[in-house]
């Protein structure tokens, strides 16, 4: 007979997850164990093993989640009745508010790759890809000319926005000289002008 789950499995699987997050980001992910996140997380090694059988596991747990997260606010952010511009400061916002709180998980996303299987790289690729596409489908609004035949700059000024936007965390301090939401907005008008000028 197949084991029931508790009632409170998935509020323990989120916990564990945001403690082995805050593990990987203190030790790095090779020196970072299973003894360690237990303690951080508080539950047995046997709790733990329960949940997730190892630090690949758990890595990409952490990467999955912070990336359905992120994938979410950035799809109740995108607003196609707003005109272009305005839905692309939507679109960023959303993202620097969702990093909010999160920059554990933020690490991991950059820096355990490594650790997965190519399957796991798959499912992983498929949200971001689907992140992304919002970007770049506004940023095409905003100027067709970055999908052109001659010159296919549309994918490198996305990643170019998503350079600014993925390693704010290295930076930036809540209560600090600049705000999130002045960020959002200088990243926001920085691409927007950017992409008026291009060619």
């Amino acid at each position: 007979m197949a084991r029931t789950r508790a009632s409170d499995f998935e509020e323990k699987q989120h916990a564990i997850l945001i403690a082995a997050a805050a593990v990987f980001a203190r030790q790095g992910m090779e020196k970072a164990s299973m003894a360690q996140i237990a303690t951080q997380a508080q539950v047995s090694k046997a709790l733990l093993y329960h949940y997730y059988p190892g630090k690949d596991a758990l890595i990409f747990g952490i990467v999955h989640s912070h990336l359905a997260d992120l994938d979410a606010a950035v799809a109740a952010a995108d607003d196609q009745d707003l005109p272009a511009q305005e839905r692309l400061r939507a679109l960023i916002w959303a993202v620097l508010d969702a990093y909010r709180g999160a920059d554990d998980q933020h690490y991991v996303q950059l820096n355990g790759a490594a650790a997965l299987s190519e399957d796991q790289k798959s499912d992983l690729r498929a949200l971001e890809r689907r992140i992304v596409r919002r970007f770049s489908e506004t940023l095409r609004e905003i100027n067709p000319r970055l999908d052109g035949e001659r010159r296919q700059l549309l994918m490198p000024v996305t990643m170019s926005l998503f350079g600014m936007l993925n390693w704010v965390y290295l930076w930036f301090k809540e209560g600090g000289p600049v705000t999130r939401e002045d960020y959002a907005s200088l990243a926001a008008t920085l691409i927007l002008k950017g992409v008026q000028a291009v060619e």
